[in-house]
């Protein structure tokens, strides 16, 4: 058996832990989707237009975790979880997420919780401390009081904050729906939503209840926003139709892109022939590696949209994937055309045009290559086919380049600072290439001063 611990290490177990309990979350994978983005923007842009942001400063990004959230960390950037993408019912249920968070960067919430992470980390902190100082004074029961009352008094107040902060994000949110004339419904359907899934999880609703939560009840938010939203004029207003239809359609991309083939086919049986189902269905297919499959149902949509650029990118990506880049070409240089080259599509195109083997191919894949990560610099595929092309044709300074902007992007920065500088070295003095090496090198040494600091 084991004699029981003494105080004293109990303290600085608990001493060590405070140090990391408000260390941020690991890091999300990214999904990265044109359509998706395309759709996500599009639902916010009315909204961000009222909440008088900028609109070309926010950011919105799809993550892949399957749990139903949205939230806002740094800058002006609202992450979406897939899983709220495929718990959402409607477009308008969506948007009435996304008002919701631009009122936090509205309201400067993400820099408030850091300074009120602080506070209660010194909370904690300081009752450990005390704890430390009566330990060794050899009152090791009134210690272990000491700490649990500082423990508890620092999660409290954080708490509060948190529930205070959410509270007013929501009327911030209500009072965007209104000034961009967007219904109000969605919001209190999400609501009713997450009250459901709250109630069967077993997660009380009880008054009692509220101490410890981080948001405020669901119930009390749905009767607030709800008294508020039902008196705006936009209350009766119908969804777009549009914005819905593209919702259920990229909704059913994710599912099958995300599931297990076999649960997509569960869902989207084949007596299914709509369009979000021969969507989910194509992905599903293509994970299985049924290539023929995937093609049938990628054509039979293309059969009633020919000039939809998403569908040509499914096909263009099914058949890329599948070894097949020659024919993949024409789908994905008619979606590069209808999508003035977004950025993501153009990536793809200049893989297809690598992955041919032909050398006769290579400019054009540079073109293509060079125009989508001047559109989106954070794509490291992209870059990394561009040095494909740059090693293939012998210029190795922005072949190095390349890889330092894919390094960076990768933290892996001794490697981008020395990719870097040795692509500034041999770069034309005061090019556009020189310059960004330059940068890419500044970035890198920044960093690891940073990680050299903490340590």
């Amino acid at each position: 058996m084991r004699g029981r611990p003494h105080p004293f290490a109990v303290l600085l177990a608990l001493l060590a832990s405070a140090l990391v309990a408000f260390q941020p979350l690991r890091a999300q994978s990214i999904l990265r989707d044109a359509e998706t983005e395309q759709l996500l923007l599009d639902m916010a842009a009315p909204l961000i237009e009222a909440s008088e942001l900028e609109p070309g400063n926010v950011e919105l990004v799809l993550i892949n975790d399957g749990s139903i959230n949205a939230f806002v960390a740094g800058g002006q950037a609202i992450y979406v979880h897939s899983g709220l993408i495929n718990e959402a019912g409607s477009a308008n249920e969506v948007q009435g997420v996304l008002a919701h968070e631009l009122g936090h960067i509205t309201a400067g919430h993400v820099v408030r919780f850091n300074e009120r992470t602080k506070q209660a980390t010194n909370i904690s902190i300081l009752s450990l401390l005390l704890g430390v100082g009566a330990a060794l004074a050899g009152a090791g029961e009134g210690a272990m009081g000491i700490i649990a009352a500082g423990q508890q008094a620092a999660m409290g107040s954080f708490l509060a904050f948190n529930r205070d902060q959410e509270a007013s994000t929501d009327l911030a949110g209500a009072r965007y729906l209104s000034g961009a004339g967007i219904t109000g419904k969605g919001m209190i359907q999400f609501f009713e939503r997450l009250r459901s899934n709250e109630i069967r999880a077993g997660y009380s609703q009880a008054d009692e209840a509220a101490y410890a939560r981080t948001h405020p009840l669901s119930g009390d938010r749905i009767q607030v926003l709800r008294g508020l939203l039902e008196q705006d004029p936009a209350w009766d207003t119908p969804p777009d139709p549009a914005l819905q239809e593209r919702f259920l359609r990229v909704k059913a991309k994710l599912f099958g892109y995300l599931a297990e083939p076999r649960r997509t086919f569960n869902v989207f049986p084949l007596r299914d022939t709509s369009v979000p189902a021969r969507y989910a269905r194509a992905y599903a297919y293509h994970k299985d590696a049924r290539v023929d499959m995937a093609l049938a149902e990628a054509d039979a949509l293309l059969a009633l949209e020919p000039d939809n650029p998403w569908f040509l990118e499914l096909k263009g990506q099914v058949l890329l994937e599948s070894g097949r880049p020659v024919e993949a070409l024409v789908p994905l240089r008619r979606a590069v055309e209808l999508t003035r080259a977004h950025p993501l599509i153009a990536g793809m195109l200049g893989h297809a045009l690598i992955a041919t083997e032909d050398k006769s191919y290579f400019t054009e894949a540079e073109q293509v290559l060079r125009a989508s990560v001047q559109k989106d610099r954070f794509n490291p595929f992209a870059w990394y086919q561009l040095g494909v092309v740059y090693e293939a044709r012998g210029d190795i300074p922005r072949a190095r380049l390349a890889s330092a902007e894919v390094q960076v992007m990768k933290r892996q920065y001794p490697q981008a600072l020395a990719n870097a500088q040795a692509a500034e070295a041999y770069l034309p003095y005061g090019s556009p290439d020189w310059i960004r090496a330059q940068d890419v090198a500044l970035e890198a040494r920044a960093q690891l001063e940073r990680v050299r600091d903490r340590r």
